[in-house]
């Protein structure tokens, strides 16, 4: 039971984020023992994806700013000695703020389906209204009592398919038409459609233009029916197919856990217009968006990015530039300029440098070819997997998981000055030597000086891609320029329904970038220029080239990365704290932060070593054991982590050049 969890523990770890998951997995790998726990219902954090209804639920959690964990049993402050001090942990979760939601489908309701709230509509103008309560049940099973188990027992979303060997190649995933019994999830969404005249009415004038293809009608009822093939994730981000993740996943052998799909399309947005970029040499010379004259200038100078650092006197000169006035200086004409800043570089005009600029496209093409014709790779069913498979891994060797289990405060030893203990909230108290915390799990106190920045996302739900090709099953990935000097870009990443994130003859689209104002007042004027709600009348040819939009949600992610640890009050020597996500595509910045804070704690260990010998692997119980000359390459694993053990047995690595 979670209210009598071992004592005596090496770590600690509060939170189940990427870098908090990649830490667990490291630590355990080397013996150490590993208690990870997490406030919430789920793992991942803000790292983690939904089905739709479990992304209502987690709205509407935020939405009423409940606490992250349940209410405390025990008055910890009762349980702290007289040469002790606490340091209380926070008790709400307060990352997520501006959280707005948009349904612009159909919402004819079937008699199996009980409507919460009212439906409200702006008559006039047809604009959508931020809704104010959202379903009482999504599907989600409500659990008071907090978990507890070891290896196999881990509650995953989806750790029935964990035992699959990751494959990159691109391959047509297959998805069954058939139809999930309606479990009477309520809901509760404001409504733009007009009714049924007017629906009708829409309906016909697309149907009149013969010229234009038949679009499935797709329902806010299909969307709740189907919300189970959905995977939503609260972070849009990428892998780099050379990235430190990647070699991380290949090194450890967590690729075991997951399974990739290339991105295919990298797209730009040009003039109104959404083009494909060509990324490969082949790419360049068959496109039709290039002259025969920018196809060379455009390999010549991707030539030189490649070895940029051999020849300093091409950009010495233009170090404190940006990145865009040298692009200018290079006789590129503004069509190569436009695409190598914003689809290959992938950065602002303003803010990017000119050694950054270099850096970005030099990685960029070091990372084509690799495992496809992007240099990007996105897991299926989501983001949220990643963290799942490290903490899989730690639950291999030993790490004990526990959700739903809050933490009150820290037990500092006032002699020492480090932290001894933690209180939980049955008034357990749990020794470790080191304690390892997530951000957004410290109190206003300790944060007091900290300046965080913020993230603007927005997940929409389309019925069809921002660039329609013979293909419906495209994975692509469009920088939006800023409409204003000084502005950001905005990175739109959209998925079809073969990277098991959403249902079929639907996109799942992410959009985000850092935040100026809130999330709905930084993304809106980009998604009307890619998109068009589902209810507006369609009049002209031009707007019904625009794929339609379904529904919408927008919200501002706290971005913790980049903080210093200087900037937090009173921390104790051997607590150390891990960010967020930032807002980059990439989770270099996550990788990068785990291995720091790893050497920290154990300078003389390897960083996630590659996985024993399954000839070495022990299991508690066997009648015979090997004899071994040394016991530094024998692990012991517990009986429960046996299915384990023979995964191991054959592992093949498909993550290779």
């Amino acid at each position: 039971m979670a209210d009598s969890l071992p004592t005596e523990f090496d770590v600690v770890i509060i939170g189940t984020g990427l870098p908090e998951s990649i830490l667990a997995a490291a630590c355990s790998r080397i013996g150490q023992r590993v208690l990870h726990i997490d406030s919430r219902s789920y793992y991942g954090g803000n790292w983690a994806s939904f089905s739709f209804s479990g992304l209502l639920t987690w709205l509407k959690e935020h939405q009423q700013n409940n606490d992250i964990g349940e209410e405390s049993t025990v008055e910890w402050q009762d349980l702290i000695h007289e040469t002790e001090e606490a340091i209380s942990l926070r008790k709400k979760d307060e990352t997520i703020q501006h959280t707005e939601a948009f349904c612009y489908a159909s919402q004819d309701m079937e008699d199996n389906v009980e409507e919460v709230g009212a439906l409200q509509k702006n008559p006039s103008s047809g604009v959508s209204s931020t809704f104010t309560e959202v379903l009482d049940s999504a599907g989600l099973p409500e659990d008071s009592q907090s978990s507890n188990f070891n290896s196999d027992e881990m509650s995953a979303k989806h750790t029935q398919k964990s035992d699959r060997e990751i494959s990159l190649e691109v391959t047509d995933v297959e998805e069954s038409v058939e139809k999930e019994k309606y479990c009477g999830d309520k809901t509760c969404m404001h409504t733009v459609s007009d009714k049924d005249g007017n629906k009708d009415e829409s309906k016909s004038t697309v149907e009149d233009n013969a010229n234009q293809p038949i679009r499935n009608r797709i329902t806010y009822l299909q969307i709740v029916k189907e919300g189970r093939r959905f995977n939503i994730d609260l972070v849009s981000k990428l892998l780099y197919s050379q990235g430190l993740l990647i070699d991380l996943l290949i090194k450890s052998d967590v690729s075991r856990y997951v399974e990739f799909k290339n991105v295919t399309r990298i797209l730009a947005f040009r003039e109104g217009k959404v083009e494909q970029v060509p990324c490969s040499r082949a790419d360049v010379f068959n496109s039709k968006e290039l002259t025969m004259v920018e196809k060379r200038m455009l390999m010549k100078f991707l030539t030189f990015c490649l070895e940029y650092e051999q020849h300093p006197d091409e950009y010495q000169a233009f170090r404190q530039c940006s990145f865009s006035e040298y692009l200018k200086t290079k006789k590129l004409t503004p069509n190569l300029q436009h695409f190598v800043l914003h689809s290959i570089a992938m950065t602002s005009e303003s803010s990017c440098t000119t050694i950054d600029g270099l850096n970005a496209i030099k990685n960029f093409l070091q990372c084509l070819g690799r495992f496809g014709n992007t240099p990007f790779l996105f897991p299926l069913y989501g983001q949220g997997e990643i963290p799942q498979c490290f903490c899989r891994m730690c639950a291999v060797f030993g790490g004990i998981y526990c959700l739903r289990h809050k933490v009150q405060c820290f037990v500092v030893d006032k002699e020492s000055g480090r932290c001894k203990a933690i209180i939980d909230h049955f008034g357990q108290r749990i020794n470790a030597k080191y304690f390892i915390v997530e951000d957004s799990y410290l109190s206003e106190e300790t944060c007091s000086n900290v300046q965080y920045k913020q993230i603007s996302r927005a997940v929409l739900i389309t019925d069809q891609s921002i660039l329609k090709t013979d293909s419906d099953q495209q994975t692509s990935i469009l920088i939006v320029p800023p409409a204003e000097p000084g502005a950001c870009a905005v990175r739109v990443t959209e998925l079809c329904s073969s990277t098991m994130t959403c249902m079929k003859d639907t996109y799942l689209v992410h959009l985000t970038c850092s935040s100026s104002k809130t999330a709905r007042e930084d993304l809106e004027s980009v998604v009307k220029k890619l998109f068009t709600p589902y209810t507006e009348t369609e009049i002209n040819k031009e707007e019904l080239t625009k794929p339609r939009l379904l529904w919408a949600l927008y919200f501002n992610m706290r971005d913790s990365s980049g903080i210093s640890r200087s900037s937090y009050n009173g921390l104790p020597s051997n607590v150390y704290v891990c960010s967020g996500p930032d807002c980059g595509l990439g989770n270099e910045h996550a990788v990068k932060q785990a291995e720091t804070l790893f050497q920290e704690i154990f300078p003389t260990e390897e960083f996630c070593p590659p996985p024993p010998n399954p000839e070495d692997i022990i299991f508690d119980g066997d009648d015979k054991q090997p004899e071994s000359s040394g016991t530094n390459n024998v692990i012991v694993a517990t009986l429960e982590s046996s299915e384990e053990g023979k995964n191991q047995e054959s592992p093949e690595k498909h993550l290779q050049n």
